[in-house]
């Protein structure tokens, strides 16, 4: 597909049709609105009107995607199932859709040098319109003073069950007024939902009370429950005692370098 022939709507439909049955969800953005939040330091170096693309997780990812993608032994080591799995589903969907394109995947466990991520999932989600990112300047008269607070996205459908999983740059596709920012849904407009909401994402993250904080459509099955809620170094473990890879599979188990990985990112 020439870049010519490349367009919003393309896109979104070429992508939907292939990773939608899969448990994932896209929306499309301009690297200019997500920059244009973020300090120069983190922004992404492409022309403001290049077109962008958010692969969010749903529920359904696990049961579509993942335990299929370990069926059929495609797991290989060292990295976390879960990441491989969502790299080769977005693999698969951009080299089918988008041969020749020029297409700058970035997943959300990737760090650069730095070690700073290569791009700020929550921020893309929200700018896209997909989640509201609420962040502790949402709250009016913080009761926190100068405790760090970590923000968190909540869908409008999913609330806190769902991930952030990718961000899709077609570095030769300019978009211009075709593409109109939507304003994320804003899901938890009173002060005290915040408080709760923040609270209980910093606080008591392990519990997943945040994820409720409106009422989903769906949520994690309890298969996927407990496999989020296994440490990751044990979850290769799980996946053995539950038949999904062979008992014999001495490789290393997985580790998580990135805290949104461990805080709410299952």
């Amino acid at each position: 597909m020439a870049a010519s022939d490349v367009s919003v709507e393309s896109v979104r439909g070429l992508l939907n049709e292939r990773l939608t049955n899969l448990g994932f969800e896209v929306y499309p953005l301009k690297i200019g609105w997500y920059n244009s939040v973020l300090p120069p330091t983190l922004h992404l170096s492409y022309p403001d009107d290049t077109l962008a693309v958010v692969v969010l997780s749903t529920p359904a990812m696990f049961e579509e995607a993942f335990l299929p993608f370990l069926e059929q032994r495609c797991y290989q080591g060292l990295n976390d199932p879960i990441d491989q799995c969502v790299r080769k589903c977005i693999t698969s969907a951009v080299s089918q859709c988008f041969p020749g394109e020029k297409v700058d995947v970035r997943y959300d466990y990737e760090l650069l040098p730095s070690r700073k991520p290569k791009f700020l999932a929550q921020t893309a989600a929200h700018v896209s319109g997909a989640a509201f990112y609420y962040q502790k300047a949402d709250v009016t008269e913080q009761p926190w003073a100068e405790k760090k607070m970590f923000g968190v996205c909540v869908h409008p459908r999913f609330g806190g069950w769902f991930a952030i999983r990718a961000l899709l740059v077609f570095g030769d596709v300019t978009v211009g007024s075709e593409l109109a920012q939507p304003v994320p849904p804003d899901c938890v407009p009173s002060r005290e939902g915040r408080i709760k909401l923040l609270e209980a994402f910093n606080f008591r993250w392990q519990d997943w009370s945040y994820r409720d904080i409106i009422s989903p459509i769906q949520t994690y099955s309890q298969k996927q429950r407990d496999y989020f809620s296994t440490p990751p170094a044990k979850r290769l473990a799980l996946l053995r005692a539950w038949g999904y890879l062979p008992s014999d599979n001495n490789q290393p188990e997985p580790t998580s370098d990135t805290q949104s990985q461990e805080i709410g990112h299952g």
